[in-house]
């Protein structure tokens, strides 16, 4: 009894995935001919395949149809287990994946080695080992897939195997002879029993009609065992690798993002330190010009007065213009205003007034100085307005 064959490593499967992900994102003239909606799911068919049988490997080849035009297509090539008598054995199968395919069934083909023979008169398999399955008859797109083809293959197999084995020639001579030499018989019970296929199996050119095995050579067998084992530690070593660098590149990606994180904060500091200083140049230029105007200010009041100015200091200031002299007018009324009103509130205070008087004239007194201020305010402003104007009649042109 053959046993199951294990679930395919890690290493192969990321191998299939990656063989898979390659052939078919090919473009040009060496795109394989299937249509782009359904790539993705041919792909995920082979892989769910791979996955159930590892003994199905998929690849690709050149498939000849009757007419002869030859085309590059993708095919599932290995064995598939069944039942038998309560042994299991395995049946070498090619499933190849036609241009229309999933929307229509692949081509199964059984591929016998030299030792086997197809059952004549098969229910299921033409001479050429062309599959005719229900399951293939009834595929249905999208819901058909490889892997139930697989089982069903499999459930088929078992209730009629479809290979044999052939005797090979007794380099002994026999003195009594079999009568049919080509098939190996059971033990006196002269039943053909199915055959037991070897583990891998040369592939088949069904396409064109033939059927063509070959003697492996246990050279070849063990150079080729030879590559899959240096491969698979090949895959191991750039596995280990690959974690390495994804571990490094972790560590760098978290760096780079404490070092966006900083350049953010120095970028944003800088641009609040330019703004600082541009506030910083205009204060300082505005008191410049202020001492420019106060200096000449000084220069052309200076002497004027000369030895009279500590005795009359009021007559040590000279309005330059009638607003200045309407501001300061009206300035000194508020503030002789507000003299007079805190006299008023310290004489009803002490009852030197009566209140009737005291709230007559606080009344007249303040709607005085509301008009003052009003009038304070309004130069202010056209003052203002002056200065700024004069300001920038004063001011260098910027270069060009």
């Amino acid at each position: 009894m053959v046993h199951p064959q294990p679930s395919p490593s890690p290493s192969t499967a990321q191998y299939t995935q990656q063989f898979l992900s390659s052939v078919l994102s090919q473009r040009g003239p060496q795109s394989l001919p299937y249509s782009e909606d359904v790539k993705w799911l041919i792909r995920n068919h082979l892989l769910a395949l791979s996955e159930a049988y590892p003994s199905l490997h998929p690849k690709t080849a050149t498939f000849t149809h009757n007419d002869g035009r030859s085309v590059n297509l993708l095919q599932s090539d290995g064995t598939v287990p069944m039942v038998f008598q309560t042994v299991t054995y395995n049946i070498p199968v090619v499933i190849w994946l036609m241009e229309s395919y999933p929307r229509h069934p692949p081509f199964v083909y059984v591929n016998p080695t030299r030792d086997m023979i197809i059952k004549r008169q098969h229910a299921f398999v033409s001479p050429s080992g062309l599959v005719t399955i229900p399951y293939l008859q009834n595929w249905v797109y999208p819901s058909s897939n490889l892997v139930d083809l697989a089982r069903s293959l499999s459930h088929y197999f078992g209730i009629d195997p479809p290979l044999y084995s052939q005797r090979r020639p007794n380099p002994n001579p026999n003195p009594n002879p079999n009568p049919n030499p080509s098939f190996n018989t059971g033990s006196g019970s002269g039943s053909i029993r199915p055959a037991i296929p070897p583990r891998s199996y040369p592939p088949s050119p069904y396409g064109s009609g033939t059927i063509t095995t070959a003697t492996e050579d246990p050279n070849e067998v063990y150079r080729r065992n030879a590559i899959n084992k240096l491969v698979e530690n090949v895959h191991v070593d750039v596995e280990e690798l690959r974690k390495k660098r994804e571990v490094e590149m972790e560590g760098m990606f978290s760096a780079q993002a404490v070092l966006r994180q900083r350049e953010e904060e120095l970028s944003n500091g800088l641009r609040e330190m330019q703004a600082e200083k541009e506030g910083l140049e205009q204060q300082l230029q505005m008191v410049l010009m202020n001492t420019d105007v106060l200096e000449g200010w000084v220069r052309e009041n200076e002497g004027k007065l000369g030895g009279n100015v500590l005795n009359n200091v009021d007559d040590a200031f000279e309005p330059s213009d009638s607003l200045s002299k309407q501001m300061l007018e009206c300035t000194a009324a508020d503030l002789a205003i507000e003299d007079v009103i805190y006299a008023l509130d310290k004489a009803v205070q002490e009852g030197a007034i009566p209140v009737d008087l005291y709230l007559r004239n606080v009344r007249l007194l303040s709607r005085e100085q509301f008009f003052q201020r009003a009038t304070s305010a309004k130069v202010r402003a056209v003052q203002m307005q002056a200065h700024v104007s004069s300001m920038a009649s004063r001011a260098p042109p910027y270069a060009v």
